[in-house]
């Protein structure tokens, strides 16, 4: 992942709620808003399709914290969106992974994780965050451009669109289920809350 100020960077003007959110903090700019955005600590908001939860949380997890920022390049006509991407988590990744993938019989576990492109550069505002993971996430299996604010039932169907457009037909998903991975996909997140506390 590349670091934030790749992106293009803009004065912020009072054109929307996002931006008149960061005017009135005191935030000048696109990318002085990504930094505040990325050094908020990670967290999971109450309501993850209300945006303002984070500032009103002072937390955010990948999906609102790059869902603010892509609003926010909307609102400034920028050309950064928000980008879903499926990466394979496994114990070197995140502790406690091994076991799920074992009870499952899974290679890895197919998970979710959101970053910003300006179509040239990948930028994640998680990256060195206390995200529960034990490193940054660099390689994705399938990849594609959300809308800012996707809400969350919208971003479940594609996620398992992709797995069976994507995912399942790679020869070490072969014999697995969608539901298999389904089901492992909801231990994977108990795990990833788990490793926050």
């Amino acid at each position: 992942m590349d670091p934030y100020t790749v992106l293009p960077d803009k004065e912020i003007h009072p054109v929307g709620t996002i931006s008149i959110n960061f005017l009135r903090m005191k935030i000048p700019s696109f990318h002085s808003a990504c930094a505040y955005v990325h050094h908020l600590p990670y967290g999971y908001n109450s309501d993850r399709d209300d945006l303002l939860c984070l500032f009103e949380e002072g937390m955010g997890s990948c999906t609102t914290k790059h869902a603010v920022i892509a609003t926010l390049a909307s609102e400034l006509y920028l050309p950064v969106a928000k980008w879903i991407g499926i990466y394979a988590m496994t114990e070197e990744l995140v502790t406690g992974t091994g076991a799920i993938v074992e009870k499952y019989a899974l290679a890895y576990l197919p998970m979710v994780h959101c970053f910003l492109s300006d179509g040239r550069h990948r930028v994640d505002l998680t990256e060195g965050n206390a995200n529960g993971k034990n490193g940054p996430i660099d390689d994705f299996l399938f990849t594609t451009k959300v809308e800012a604010n996707i809400c969350a039932k919208d971003e479940y169907l594609l996620y398992r669109n992709a797995l069976k457009s994507h995912i399942l037909i790679r020869e070490e998903f072969q014999a697995v289920e969608l539901k298999t991975i389904l089901r492992a996909r909801e231990e994977g997140l108990v795990l990833l809350k788990a490793r926050l506390e």
